[in-house]
């Protein structure tokens, strides 16, 4: 188990064994959700997570496609 403190500003940071091993890097987009037993659960919102999730709405990949597409627009517009 590792532990991390909460900033003033309700930062966390994620111990850089588990960015590495989820391959979380500086901009990737992450989704914060309750489980309804007080915890809370991140996922990083990267291509290996479209990729888990592509088929579910079985639109065959097309709508993981777009979203990449579109998350590779916005970091070049943050450039």
């Amino acid at each position: 188990m590792m532990t991390t403190i909460v900033t003033t500003k309700g930062q966390v940071v994620i111990p850089s064994k588990i960015r590495r091993r989820l391959n979380i890097k500086r901009g990737t987009k992450v989704y914060i959700e309750e489980d309804g037993h007080h915890n809370i659960i991140i996922k990083p919102l990267n291509e290996e997570y479209f990729g888990h999730v592509a088929g579910i709405l079985n639109t065959k990949g097309r709508l993981s496609r777009q979203l990449l597409e579109e998350r590779t627009k916005e970091k070049e517009r943050e450039k």
